[in-house]
């Protein structure tokens, strides 16, 4: 099974350039930019799947809404999974999935988030009077409805990046992991700065081919992510803390912000991919999904996953020539290196005789990550994964890892094999 194609918009900050869009619109753009960038036939992929986080009430299926704006034919099938910030992953194994079991030979998988705009409603009691009001049959029955509205009632409900089973949120998380593993302020602001630096150079020599121009309707032609902003640590190091304070070690600065994006796939069966005349980039090889607590291990999922992924493989550390971690918080990538390298941890909460060991930082997210680049909640997965393909081409490398922590505890990593030149 094949990566042939990975595309995105340009990643931007939320309430910036996108802020009048709607999220379907960002998914089209994506899947136009594959259309336009594989010249497949519209009636030629068999499946789309998107994922996403925080849905548009009026477009909840968007992958459906995306798939018919974008112009594929009406007769592919489409769906939305979600899985915090490994949707897009769970998209792209999902066609995977569907290729193997021989349902499939051509499925595009993708994710959208849009952050500029969110569902924020009004209060339980509001909501319950309305839909009352709804019903009532009587101006009496209404008025007397209408009376019992208090001040107190017309409060919204904001909806918040936190956990629902612990009421924690994920800054908070993060706060707490980086203090448990011993990460300091500067290592997280230096991990920070690393990331914007190397992703500015990889902007500057044009090494993100995966980001489409994307005309904004009645604003600018959009070619380019806006949020690296290379910084000082003297800089970094004026930010408060933004969750714990006042001691805390996580900022806005070693945070991923708040992004707009969207990205797309075009995962096929070798076989198909060749008979269709195309140069696949990669091969999507073994993948695992893992789970743990979501108090205390919410955001270790790169930790578990990668070495159960290795294993699946029959892969050392060693053999991996490109490493692209979803940076969530650079406090949280500090700290899953740190537990990868820690046979204490291993044999105390995963049951490993030994450690896995940590990536080489000379092949880790060398074009940036998530902090700098931008974090779509439902999009990432598929820039991860479109990355590394890439990284291999370029720098001749033969496997790649990618991996991924999510809300709920969760987490995935893949191993991704270059396609032969």
């Amino acid at each position: 099974i094949v990566l042939v194609e990975g595309v995105r918009t340009p990643f931007l900050l939320s309430g910036t350039t996108y802020a009048d869009l709607m999220p379907h619109d960002l998914a089209r753009a994506a899947l136009q930019g594959l259309l336009k960038r594989t010249g497949i036939p519209k009636d030629a992929v068999d499946y789309i799947i998107y994922g996403t986080v925080v849905q548009e009430v009026k477009t909840s299926n968007v992958a459906r809404e995306a798939a018919l704006g974008a112009g594929f034919s009406d007769k592919i099938p489409a769906h939305t999974v979600t899985m915090a910030c490994i949707s897009a992953n769970q998209a792209m194994t999902s066609g995977v999935g569907l290729i193997a079991a021989g349902q499939c030979d051509a499925v595009v998988a993708g994710g959208v988030e849009f952050m500029s705009d969110v569902p924020i409603r009004h209060s339980r009691k509001m909501r319950k009077t309305m839909l009352s009001l709804n019903k009532a049959k009587t101006l009496g029955q209404r008025l007397s409805l209408i009376g019992s509205i208090r001040l107190a009632h017309l409060s919204p409900e904001l909806p918040a990046v936190a956990e629902f089973s612990t009421a924690e949120t994920m800054g908070h998380s993060a706060d707490r992991l980086a203090a448990a593993f011993g990460v300091s302020r500067v290592e997280q602001d230096e991990f920070a700065v690393r990331s914007h630096t190397l992703a500015k150079k990889a902007q500057d020599e044009g090494l993100l081919q995966d980001v489409i121009s994307f005309k904004v309707p009645g604003r600018d032609i959009v070619s380019k992510d806006n949020g690296i902003r290379p910084s000082s640590m003297e800089q970094m190091g004026k930010l408060k803390p933004a969750f714990v304070k006042p001691h805390g070690t996580v900022t806005a600065a070693n945070s991923s912000f708040m992004t707009d994006g969207a990205s797309a796939v075009l995962v096929m069966s070798e076989e198909k991919a060749l008979a269709m005349g195309y140069k696949p980039k990669a091969y999507l090889r073994d993948f695992v999904y893992v789970s743990q607590d979501p108090k205390d291990q919410l955001l270790l999922g790169p930790t578990y996953a990668t070495p159960k992924v290795l294993e699946r493989a029959g892969l050392s550390m060693s053999d991996i020539d490109v490493f692209e971690f979803h940076e969530a918080f650079a406090g949280q990538i500090m700290a899953n290196l740190k537990a990868m390298d820690s046979d204490w941890f291993a044999q105390t909460y995963m049951g490993r005789k030994s450690k896995v060991g940590t990536p080489a930082m000379e092949k880790f997210n060398l074009w940036g990550g998530s902090l700098s680049l931008g974090h779509p909640f439902g999009a990432t997965g598929c820039r991860l994964a479109t990355t590394v393909a890439n990284r291999l081409k370029k720098e001749g490398g033969q496997y790649g890892l990618i991996a991924a922590c999510a809300a709920g505890g969760q987490g995935h990593a893949m191993v991704i094999e270059a396609y032969p030149q």
